[in-house]
């Protein structure tokens, strides 16, 4: 962990030096599904000149904010400017997030992109982490060609739960053509899911996008984490804690009683994934009974999953883990992990685990 906490302190810095600043304007939104490539559309001349530059796609300081196939638009969570990516991580432009969506329509009317079909699977990764984490699940989803794929990154250490929602609501919203919505997430992911749904509540509105259809969370600290708590309330590291998990680490450890007041429990079916041993010790001493290293057995629970399971996988592997990923997999085909015969949901009355 604490090898982890040092390396994402020092990719934080040397990402930090690289930033630039640029002035915004205010978002273009269109309705979602609602956008077709116009052939006859005139081609638009952004206001800031690009060079096409290799960049790191992003770390710490970017988050998406709109995915199309191999693009996606990004916006810096220091300045708000945003920046259109391709697949290779080559910027090919910059400025306003609607002066990146124009090239981005350039390019779907230069090289006749229909819009995006059917099913789409939206891949969450936790805190700390990049969207890279997510590949190995994103391959083996992606074996279904009739699914299209897209893996989300977001500052998870530069901004709290409430930022990164609201990009995830942005990019719900631009996913034209998509007529069905799934997600997986890992650890905080989840809580940034959970976060939209509440927002989504909260707004005019008055409900999360009617196309989302089922989530899968994986290890999500759905009741907070003890580990997290126990590092930042460190004498010794919970300075280091703080400044390199940022408001979101935070928020899941020592601000846990503020947070989970503003998180919803989905509406639509939900599966949970634990990681643990499968006994009373679990892998980590300090933490009370079975746990995956980072987040306990019991703090995954989130009442109304229409299935559970716990799986001999640590926290930090439990994306790349195949057993897991047929569990997935099988979840958002037919909602449940093994069997209906062998589903375990959790109700009010019934927090209870189920060991693989």
């Amino acid at each position: 962990m604490m090898r982890r906490l040092l390396f994402s302190l020092a990719i934080a810095a040397a990402v930090w030096g690289r930033r630039s600043a640029a002035a915004d304007e205010p978002d273009k939104q269109p309705e979602a599904g609602k956008s077709v490539v116009d052939t006859d559309r005139p081609k638009v001349e952004t206001g800031m000149p690009n060079v096409e530059t290799p960049t790191l796609g992003g770390m710490q300081f970017w988050g998406d904010e709109l995915l199309f196939r191999k693009w996606r638009i990004q916006r810096h969570v220091t300045t708000g400017h945003c920046r259109l990516l391709d697949d290779h991580n080559h910027r090919l432009a910059w400025g306003t997030f609607g002066e990146c969506q124009d090239k981005l329509e350039d390019i779907k009317c230069d090289q006749l992109i229909e819009p995006m079909r059917g099913r789409a699977v939206i891949l969450l990764h936790g805190l700390g982490r990049t969207r890279g984490s997510m590949r190995s699940l994103a391959k083996h989803l992606q074996k279904d060609g009739d699914i299209t794929v897209l893996r989300v990154g977001y500052p998870s250490t530069r901004a709290g739960i409430d930022k990164h929602a609201e990009s995830l609501a942005s990019i719900i919203a631009h996913l034209d053509g998509i007529e069905e919505i799934d997600f997986v997430a890992h650890s905080l992911g989840n809580l940034v899911i959970r976060r939209y749904l509440a927002q989504a509540a909260e707004s005019e509105v008055g409900h999360a996008d009617p196309r989302i259809h089922r989530i899968v969370m994986l290890t999500p600290p759905n009741q907070g984490s003890r580990r997290g708590s126990l590092w930042d309330e460190s004498k010794w590291f919970g300075g280091l804690y703080r400044t390199v998990l940022g408001d979101s680490g935070n928020q899941v450890a020592s601000d846990w009683k503020a947070t989970a007041p503003n998180l919803a429990t989905p509406r639509f079916e939900f599966g949970i994934i634990a990681g643990g041993r499968g006994d009373e010790r679990g892998w980590h001493e300090e933490l009370p009974g079975d746990d995956d290293g980072t987040v306990t057995v019991a703090e995954t629970l989130l009442p109304g999953a229409r299935d559970f399971l716990v799986v001999p996988v640590r926290h930090t592997f439990v994306a790349d883990d195949s057993r897991v990923q047929e569990y997935v997999q099988r979840f958002l085909e037919r909602g449940f992990f093994a069997s209906d015969e062998e589903r375990r949901p959790i109700a009010e009355e019934d927090e209870t685990t189920k060991s693989e």
